[in-house]
């Protein structure tokens, strides 16, 4: 499931929900929605999926 994939990235990274979004999807409230039901379209969560993905590599090639 794509949110808890996000929350262990949150976790992971300390990164806040609303940053999250707002990077991800320019909804700060995407994380917050998603909590509370929402279901992300196909393609949404492949750019989430991705986002989270991008920022890893960054992340350790550092």
């Amino acid at each position: 499931m794509l949110i808890r994939k996000i929350e262990k990235f949150l976790t992971e990274t300390g990164m806040a929900w609303t940053k999250f979004g707002r990077l991800a999807t320019r909804d700060p409230r995407f994380v917050e929605d998603l909590r509370n039901g929402r279901t992300p379209r196909p393609e949404t969560s492949t750019r989430v999926e991705n986002f989270m993905s991008s920022y890893a590599e960054t992340l350790h090639a550092v």
